[in-house]
C-alpha cells in the first residue's frame, strides 16, 4: 500500500487519496536493451493487485526496469522552483521494451495540499522545462546517463498522470459541473487554456471526462486526471500510459527513418550492380526493423490484451484515441509497405537489367563465334586444298595467284556469302514485319473518357 491511502485501498478498486501523486512520463531517444540487472521485471516493481496475474502472464513484452531509485525529495530541483509544492516523496525509474525503446517515470507525492493552479504550474515546468531539471546540481538527463552508461536524451513525448489527493479529490469528486469543467480544464491543459464557463461548450477542447461517482477520470493529450482509484489501478493507469508513450515515440522514429530510406533510394548516384545491389540490401534491411518495430513497438501496447480489465480498456482506448495512435500506425504501415514496394520494384529493376546485359552478352559472345567459325572456314579449306599432293596444286606457284587457283578461292567462300546474304535478309523480314506483339481484342476497342476538368473550372 502506499503512502498516503486508506487501508481499504487493497481491496477495492476504488480509494481515498490523502496525498497527491504525479507520474511524469518521458520517452528517451536512443536506443537502451534490457539486460539483467537484478531489478527483475516490473510487475515486482510495484503493486498491482489483481492485475498482477495478466502482467505475470505477458511480462516477456513488458517493459523492463534498468534503473529504480527512491531519491530524497530535496534533491530534485525545477528550474522555476517548486511552485508552493514541497515533494513528500520522489522515486525515479527507467524502463525499457524487448526493442530497447525506453520511458523515463518520475513517481511523486506532494507533502501539504495542492491546488489546481499551484498543480498545473508544476505540470507545466516539469513538461515544457524538463530539459533543465536537476538532481543534486546537474541536468537530470546527465545523471541518468552516467548511472546507465549509456547517452540518452529526453525525448518529445509527454505524459503525466495526476492522482488528485486531499482536499483536492474531494473537490473535484464532490463539486458542480461547472466547478468540476473549471479545475480539471485548468489541470488538464496546464494552465495554459483558461476555460470560462458562460462561453459555449467545445466538445474538441474539453477533456475527455469519464465520472463514475466515487472515481472521475479526465483525459487529455498531455496530462490525465484520475481521481478516487485505489494505488493498485493507479499502478496499472501508469504501465499502460507507459506502453502508450513507447508506442508514440515508436511511431515518430518510424515515420523518420522511413523519410531517411526514401531518400536514399532517390539519391542514389550509383551505376555499379554491386553498389546498387548494397543499396537495396541496407533498405530491406532497415524496411524490416521498421516492420519490428510497429509490431512490437507500437501494435504489442496499443490494445487490452496486456490487462483485459474495463478499467484499464476504458483509460487505454480513451489515450489511444487522444494521441491518436491507431491512425498514425495505419499511415505508418501503409508509408512502409509502399517504401517495401520500391524497394521491390528496384530490385526488379535491377534484375531485369543485369538479365538483358547477359543477354546482350550472351549475343555478342555468341554473334563473335560465329563471325570466327565463318571466317575460319574457307581458310581451313583452302589450306587443305593446297595441303593435298593434287594435280591442279603446282609446287612452283603462289597460293595468292588467283589467276590458277581462282576457281577454288570461288568455290571454298562463294557458299559462306550466299548464307550470309540470305541470313541478313531473313532478319531484315522478322525485324520489318508488321503486326503487333500483343494479341488484339475480338470486341469494339473501349473509348477513352475525356480528361476531367479541374474542380470549378466551367465544362466545354
Amino acid at each position: 500500500m502506499l503512502p498516503g491511502t486508506s487501508p481499504n485501498a487493497t481491496v477495492l478498486d476504488s480509494a481515498t487519496r490523502d496525498r497527491t501523486r504525479v507520474l511524469l512520463l518521458v520517452s528517451l531517444s536512443g536506443r537502451l536493451r534490457p539486460r539483467d540487472n537484478g531489478l527483475g521485471a516490473l510487475v515486482d516493481r510495484y503493486d498491482y493487485g489483481r492485475f498482477a496475474s495478466h502482467l505475470m502472464t505477458s511480462q516477456d513484452v513488458l517493459p523492463v526496469p534498468v534503473l529504480d531509485e527512491q531519491v530524497a525529495p530535496r534533491r530534485l530541483r525545477l528550474p522555476q522552483g517548486d511552485h508552493g509544492l514541497g515533494l513528500a516523496s520522489l522515486r525515479i525509474l527507467v524502463v525499457t521494451t524487448p526493442r530497447g525503446d525506453a520511458t523515463l517515470v518520475v513517481d511523486c507525492s506532494f507533502a501539504g495540499e495542492t491546488t489546481a493552479g499551484d498543480l498545473a504550474a508544476w505540470l507545466a515546468t516539469t513538461c515544457f522545462d524538463r530539459e533543465r531539471i536537476e538532481l543534486d546540481d546537474r541536468p537530470l538527463v546527465q545523471t541518468l546517463t552516467e548511472q546507465l552508461g549509456r547517452p540518452l536524451a529526453l525525448g518529445q513525448n509527454v505524459h503525466q498522470l495526476v492522482f488528485p489527493g486531499g482536499r483536492l479529490q474531494r473537490e473535484l469528486l464532490s463539486a458542480d459541473e461547472a466547478r468540476k469543467a473549471i479545475l480539471l480544464n485548468e489541470i488538464v491543459y496546464r494552465g495554459r487554456m483558461p476555460w470560462n464557463p458562460a462561453t459555449p461548450y467545445d466538445a474538441s477542447l474539453a477533456p475527455r471526462l469519464r465520472n463514475h461517482g466515487l472515481t472521475l477520470s479526465a483525459l487529455g493529450r498531455g496530462v490525465s486526471v484520475q481521481a478516487g482509484w485505489a494505488p493498485h489501478v493507479e499502478n496499472g493507469l501508469m504501465l499502460v500510459a507507459v506502453g502508450m508513450v513507447s508506442a508514440l515515440a515508436v511511431l515518430q522514429r518510424t515515420r523518420l527513418a522511413a523519410f531517411a530510406m526514401m531518400k536514399a533510394n532517390e539519391q542514389a548516384l550509383t551505376d555499379s550492380p554491386t553498389e546498387i545491389r548494397s543499396l537495396i540490401s541496407r533498405l530491406s534491411a532497415g524496411v524490416n526493423e521498421l516492420q519490428l518495430d510497429l509490431a512490437f513497438g507500437v501494435e504489442a501496447y496499443v490494445d487490452s490484451l496486456l490487462i483485459p480489465e474495463m478499467v484499464m480498456e476504458a483509460f487505454q482506448s480513451s489515450q489511444r484515441d487522444a494521441l491518436g495512435i491507431r491512425d498514425s500506425l495505419e499511415n505508418s504501415a501503409r508509408m512502409v509497405e509502399r517504401l517495401t514496394s520500391v524497394i521491390s520494384a528496384r530490385s526488379a529493376a535491377l534484375d531485369a537489367e543485369l538479365a538483358e546485359r547477359d543477354e546482350r552478352r550472351d549475343r555478342t559472345v555468341s554473334g563473335l563465334v560465329a563471325a570466327a567459325t565463318l571466317i575460319a572456314l574457307p581458310p581451313t579449306l583452302l589450306l587443305a586444298f593446297f595441303g593435298v599432293n593434287g594435280t591442279n596444286v603446282d609446287d612452283h606457284r603462289s597460293i595468292l595467284d588467283l589467276r590458277a587457283y581462282g576457281t577454288a578461292y570461288a568455290l571454298a567462300w562463294l557458299p559462306f556469302v550466299v548464307l550470309v546474304v540470305i541470313g541478313y535478309v531473313l532478319l531484315r523480314r522478322i525485324s520489318t514485319r508488321s503486326g503487333s506483339l500483343l494479341p488484339t481484342s475480338d470486341g469494339d476497342a473501349v473509348p477513352v473518357p475525356p480528361p476531367r476538368p479541374p474542380s470549378g473550372s466551367p465544362r466545354p
